[in-house]
């Protein structure tokens, strides 16, 4: 009897925003992933003088300009999103659709040919250095949801990010923050900063994203070639924001529906067909991750969730979750080219010993 070729599961790429940067994220595929190091060195290539600063301090073992500031996260993490995705496609790997958080989205603009990669970073040049100037603040995750939280948002401190039913992110700049999180305190809710420095996704960053917009108008918008099912709207992106500057240069100002976005794609009204999928977080950390295998769609059809990047830093521990991703998406029946890791490729015993003795351990975050 012939064989029956059964199609592979379905792709969904997760690209995580600021919050999921960590010390040393991605050292191990730095010089040793061609595809990878290519897209690095293109992105912080285009950034001039300002990129071969950004590579210092995310080398660097005490950085002149700390990760967590947005002149340093935001640069690197599109960098290190943009070359997560082009790693998979190299492999042979072509996704069903994109989902980005918050900053994620503009790296899935990138990989799905919405804008080309020049323009992107001359925008997010302009980005960067305008959200520099915002009055200083943060984000926290709550434990709760949208409504339950009413009574402590000001006109300052909102909603930032809805990533579950039951975990919002509120944001705001300070001191208004910290009075906020005293009250939580207070009335005995669960909360936990993010690794920002800014209060994005809050009326204290929407002058400076609205400063953005003439380097937004300059970009030539086109169709994307793979759904991207956006964390703003939780729809997949169309007209008008498709082409809308000012849909793309108020981002940082804007809500994230990450939560919402990913049930779109999951339940049954998805773009993308009922499930199963295969969901790969490809950025650092693994905040995305847990969110996604949180959700009850996830058990429900089947699907299954894998990250590229390990929790914490580790340049055998960064070779080895690529090499298992690999290994997980032939099981899911796709057929990868030669670039892609083979099994062997994973760490032996004693290496993965040294590894554990000598790693710098990351607290378990949440992204923004």
């Amino acid at each position: 009897m012939a064989s029956i070729d059964v199609p592979p599961t379905p792709v969904i790429v997760m690209l995580p925003g600021q919050g999921s940067q960590y010390p040393g994220m991605a050292h191990g595929l730095y010089g040793t992933e061609p595809v990878f190091t290519r897209v690095v060195d293109e992105v912080l290539g285009l950034l001039g003088a300002e990129g071969r600063r950004v590579r210092d301090d995310w080398f660097a073992e005490r950085p002149l300009v700390d990760l967590d500031d947005v002149t340093r996260a935001q640069p690197l993490l599109f960098a290190l999103d943009v070359a997560y995705g082009a790693l998979l496609v190299s492999w042979g790997v072509r996704p069903a659709a994109l989902v980005g958080h918050s900053a994620g989205e503009y790296a899935a603009a990138v990989l799905a040919g919405i804008m080309n990669l020049s323009d992107a970073v001359t925008a997010l040049d302009a980005r960067v250095r305008a959200l520099a100037s915002a009055p200083r603040g943060g984000m926290v995750a709550v434990a709760a949801g949208p409504a339950l939280l009413t009574p402590w948002l000001t006109s300052q401190v909102v909603v930032g990010a809805v990533n579950a039913p039951s975990q919002v992110m509120i944001s705001g700049p300070e001191p208004h923050l910290s009075a906020v999180t005293d009250a939580l305190d207070a009335g005995s809710l669960t909360w936990m900063p993010a690794k920002a420095t800014t209060g994005f996704h809050s009326p204290s960053v929407e002058a400076a994203c609205a400063s953005t917009l003439p380097a937004y108008e300059r970009i030539t918008y086109r169709t994307p070639r793979t759904v991207v099912v956006s964390g703003y709207t939780a729809r997949p992106l169309a007209e008008p924001q498709l082409s809308d500057p000012g849909f793309w240069a108020m981002q940082p100002a804007r809500t994230v529906l990450f939560g919402p976005a990913l049930s779109h794609l999951l339940d049954g009204d998805s773009p993308v067909g009922g499930g199963p999928f295969l969901l790969i977080e490809a950025g650092p950390g693994q905040g995305l991750s847990m969110l996604a295998r949180r959700h009850p769609a996830v058990t429900r059809n089947g699907s299954a969730v894998v990250p590229l990047s390990p929790v914490r830093a580790g340049a055998q521990l960064d070779r080895r979750q690529v090499a298992t991703v690999a290994e997980k998406l032939r099981d899911h029946g796709h057929r990868l080219g030669c670039r892609a890791p083979a099994a062997a490729d994973r760490v032996a015993p004693a290496a993965r010993e040294r590894e554990e003795q000598g790693r710098t351990t990351t607290p378990a975050g949440v992204v923004a």
